[in-house]
């Protein structure tokens, strides 16, 4: 690492530790030519896959463009700022933990769909609706459909799942 101070092109490391939640190191150095002190940030390298579009095309994943999409879907929706950073950063993780050089758009957008289905229903529906291009009122109404019949049947398994404990206690 050569100092940003004289250039010269030793320094040491004073110390070390974790940043960026175990994401990152930072280290403190000092120029041994000048005595100067800085400090550095080391990163994992990690290559995302390219994306395949509809039309066979390549490009690059570019975070933005997902962060940009599911805040569209998610603006004036009651999701907090912590909530959405958790929900984007397993997407990321889920992308890069694939080991794929490349993934078709079309699965990276039901992934989109997965995460805001569990962070907010009216954000899934927004970007369900330009994700899969509704033309008419009656998709959305097929999708909301969908929608309420898999939450419904959420809510029976949850309810399900106490009877058996009532029915032990009325036993004893």
């Amino acid at each position: 690492m050569n100092c940003p101070f004289c250039s010269h092109q030793e320094t040491k490391v004073i110390d070390s530790r974790l940043a960026g939640e175990g994401r990152q190191i930072r280290r403190r150095r000092e120029c041994l030519y000048c005595n100067e002190r800085f400090t550095t940030y080391e990163s994992a390298e990690l290559v995302m896959p390219r994306l395949i579009k509809s039309d066979n095309s390549r490009q690059p994943f570019d975070e933005s463009k997902l962060r940009n999409s599911m805040v569209r879907a998610l603006e004036k929706r009651p999701v907090s700022a912590d909530a959405f950073e958790q929900a984007l950063g397993r997407l990321i993780h889920k992308l890069r933990t694939m080991g794929e050089r490349e993934v078709p758009s079309r699965l990276i957008g039901e992934m989109v769909m997965e995460e805001l289905g569990e962070l907010d229903e009216v954000a899934y529906v927004r970007f369900a609706s330009v994700y899969r291009s509704f033309q008419d009122v009656t998709e959305f109404q097929d999708e909301i459909q969908r929608l309420q019949e898999i939450s419904d049947a959420t809510v029976s398994r949850e309810q399900m799942s106490l009877l058996p404990e009532l029915l032990d206690k009325k036993k004893r």
